[in-house]
């Protein structure tokens, strides 16, 4: 509940403090400004968007302060203590801005964020205004107003929630399978260049071993005939070879008595020289004897060769990096193998968010069947209290297509009219006396308020266009609202603020100087001289003060 504004250097005001009690609070003037400045100032308490058009002239910086009493209200106290700020009785909400634009904003003395102020201030107050009426035009108001009054806000975001899960997972799963025969081809061909470069067994130095190997056997013939070359200086030429000769050497060295070192280091070293000449011939004679010219095996090599260079240009790359493009190409082809797996699941995710939208929007969906009637008779009751008693209201509810998912569930919701018995049902937007939509207006907002959870309600001139006994009929509604709350309502009506609990008067003080904004409580006498100002205009006559104790007698008897 509003228990206090103060306002300081806020358009034609310097300092001003506004205390409210329960109950309904009638807020009346002779001008709009006067009355609206309480409903401006508490807006931006409340986070509105700063304008720094309405700082007072000559000062660099406006700022308000509301104080609520949230005890009961555990909502309120849960955002509190979540967002680490002292929850007591009390809640103080406090907007300091600047001439250069610059805010802030506090609660219980902790800076916070306007998002912050707007979050909690939705938990304090609900402000219905004269302009509500034109939102009415539009479905989506219709369906808030329904949820809210179904209490199924909770249920209405978890619905929504459950539909941008199950959007985002069927526009993926979509999106793959309009790829599917791209992704297929492309599997296919991957599937046929690792079949081909697997078929070539390609190790790290599989190539090496092939060129090598071709250069050997293409070389047949003049390895053979070096060989025997080579043999026979080592070993087979007669007369002398590098055996024989080796051989005599050590002959003659070993013959030697007294050899100085220098000889003794000589005959070992051709004693080396002959083991390793020995090694060397009989690794050449092993060699020559197992070594065939193979002109069958050569032109295989050569064709391995080929398909291999074949197959590098054909994937623009060198040789030796054929192995590590197969393992590329196989890492690929496993990925897609897996991507259908992916679909699969995909499918699966997708069937299990449908199943779980299905079944909070059909619960939704029965929720709001019930909510409509009652909602409907319950405006309708309204709707005869405010002179139109030959209205009927519906909340229509019509379902989608059948498989058609919404964020807002399966089915529009819609309030539609007949202003007159035997005339069709029509939207709020086909009504054509502006008294009318404002009198429906009311009556929707009456229902909704009494529906509400937040303790306190401000009405905006919601009475324009409203006179004489409807008047009176909403002055009695926003009393009857006011005795399970507080209401405060900025009115024109003398009717509407006669049944107020508690009246203030907004008034503007003019002099040569300056100019200062008022809001002045008033005590019984002077309700009863606003009220008279109210019905009579500028001059006040016995006639209309007698009218107007009057007024105030009967509301207060009613």
């Amino acid at each position: 509940m509003l228990l206090s504004i103060n306002i300081n250097n806020y358009t034609l005001v310097e300092t001003l403090e506004i205390e409210f009690s329960g109950g309904t609070t009638a807020i009346t003037g002779e001008t709009g400004a006067g009355k609206s400045l309480v409903l401006d100032a508490l807006g931006m308490a409340l986070g509105d968007r700063a304008d720094t058009g309405t700082i007072r002239h000559g000062k660099d910086r406006a700022e308000i302060t509301a104080t609520f009493d949230i005890k009961g209200l555990e909502e309120a106290s849960e955002w509190l203590e979540s967002n680490d700020y002292n929850a007591d009785d009390q809640c103080i909400l406090r907007r300091l801005y600047t001439i250069e634009g610059r805010s802030r904003g506090y609660i219980n003395g902790q800076s916070c964020t306007m998002q912050q102020l707007q979050q909690l201030g939705e938990m304090l107050t609900d402000i219905h205004s004269q302009h509500e009426h034109q939102s009415l035009l539009r479905r989506e108001t219709h369906r808030k107003l329904l949820d809210d009054y179904a209490d199924t806000t909770d249920l209405a975001v978890q619905v929504s929630t459950c539909y941008r899960q199950w959007h985002s997972a069927h526009k993926k799963l979509s999106s793959l399978m309009e790829r599917s025969d791209e992704l297929i081809a492309r599997k296919d061909l991957l599937s046929f260049q690792v079949n081909e470069l697997q078929q070539l067994d390609l190790a790290p130095t599989s190539l090496a071993k092939l060129e090598l190997e071709q250069q050997t056997l293409a070389n047949a013939d003049q390895i053979l005939v070096e060989s025997q070359s080579v043999l026979a200086i080592c070993d087979q030429t007669e007369g002398f070879n590098v055996r024989d000769g080796l051989n005599r050497a050590l002959s003659t060295l070993a013959g030697l008595k007294h050899k100085p070192e220098a000889l003794s280091n000589a005959e070992e070293l051709l004693q080396s020289g002959l083991i390793q000449i020995e090694e060397a011939t009989s690794e050449i004679e092993s060699y020559v004897d197992r070594f065939e010219a193979d002109p069958q095996r050569l032109q295989l090599v050569e064709e391995q060769l080929a398909v291999i260079f074949q197959l590098a240009r054909k994937h623009r790359v060198n040789a030796e990096q054929l192995a590590e493009t197969l393992t590329l190409l196989e890492q690929e082809l496993q990925s897609l193998q897996d991507g259908g797996e992916s679909i699969d699941a995909l499918q699966q995710q997708l069937d299990a968010l449908a199943t779980a939208y299905e079944a909070s929007a059909k619960k939704l969906s029965a929720i709001r069947e019930k909510a409509s009637k009652t909602m409907a008779s319950e405006i309708n009751q309204q709707l005869q209290k405010l002179s139109m008693e030959g209205a009927e209201l519906l909340v229509q509810l019509t379902a989608l297509n059948e498989g058609e998912y919404r964020a807002s569930g399966f089915e529009e919701v819609e309030f539609v009219i007949a202003t007159n018995p035997g005339q069709p049902h029509k939207p709020l937007a086909k009504i054509a006396s502006g008294g009318e939509l404002s009198r429906v207006s009311l009556a929707i907002q009456v229902v909704a308020a009494a529906h509400s959870k937040i303790p306190t309600l401000v009405f905006d001139e919601v009475d324009v266009g409203i006179g004489g006994s409807t008047a009176d009929i909403v002055g009695q509604l926003l009393k009857t609202l006011g005795d399970r709350g507080q209401v405060i309502s900025v009115t024109h009506q003398p009717q509407v603020a006669a049944h107020a609990h508690h009246h203030y008067r907004a008034s503007k003080v003019v002099d040569t100087q300056s100019a200062a904004s008022l809001m002045t409580p008033l005590s019984q006498q002077e309700r009863i001289e606003e009220l008279a100002r109210m019905l009579g205009g500028a001059t006040v006559t016995d006639q209309t003060l007698s009218h107007a104790t009057e007024l105030l007698s009967l509301a207060a008897a009613g």
